[in-house]
């Protein structure tokens, strides 16, 4: 069970017992981020695609200008 839960990024209590919100709890540490992303995941689907597309894109922009230093 260790070794899964080293390779998952979680602990073997959540392994057992977790739930997703205790993950992405224990994952974030920015909670004001955290919070938004709980705010996300109640928005209708449509609504979600757009934000994911927005963080794609953000995260696309980055990794070039990271490329171009």
């Amino acid at each position: 069970m260790a070794k899964i839960s080293n390779a998952l990024g979680v602990s073997s209590d959540f392994l057992m017992s977790g739930s997703s919100d205790d993950l992405a709890d224990s994952s974030l540490t920015d909670k004001e981020l955290l919070n938004q992303f709980m705010a996300i995941e109640k928005m209708q689907e449509e609504d979600k695609s757009v934000i994911k597309i927005l963080i794609d894109a953000f995260i696309t922009k980055k990794k070039i200008q990271q490329l171009a230093q």
